[in-house]
């Protein structure tokens, strides 16, 4: 799908493909071009190639089989590798995770995240807090 010159781009990075396609069946009808990602792998190729407006990422990722012990299983380390990696710095994060906020709360505002969406998802507030940021 081509942007449209005011159309906002999010990447929603997620190892589940029912919570990717259920997050991009909820942003595409409201006019944000959806790219999803499945893996740490995944979601820096995509940002070599595209500059999302907004990424929305999940914490946890299942080990990569091909790469034991990859760093690309912690959503954190995914994100940090992307703003070194992709010159990603300046674009806004919004955590999605089935974790406690409060867990990773230290961890997310030194990583200048400060927006927390526990799973399962409130579609609306997500929406108002997508809109908010990025319009």
């Amino acid at each position: 799908m081509e942007a449209q010159p005011t159309q906002k781009t999010i990447l929603v990075v997620d190892d589940n493909a029912v919570i990717l396609k259920a997050i991009a069946m909820s942003l595409s009808p409201k006019g944000y071009r959806v790219l999803t990602a499945d893996s740490g792998a995944e979601t820096i190729t995509i940002l070599r190639n595209n500059r999302p407006d907004l990424i929305l990422l999940d914490l946890d990722f299942p080990p990569d089989a091909a790469n034991i012990g990859s760093a690309l299983s912690d959503g954190f380390l995914i994100i940090d590798w992307a703003r070194r990696m992709c010159d990603a710095e300046k674009i806004p994060v919004f955590i999605i995770s089935s974790s406690d906020p409060e867990k990773y709360r230290n961890k997310a505002e030194a990583a200048h995240i400060l927006t927390f969406f526990q799973k399962p998802l409130d579609t609306n507030a997500l929406l108002t807090a997508i809109k908010k940021t990025v319009g």
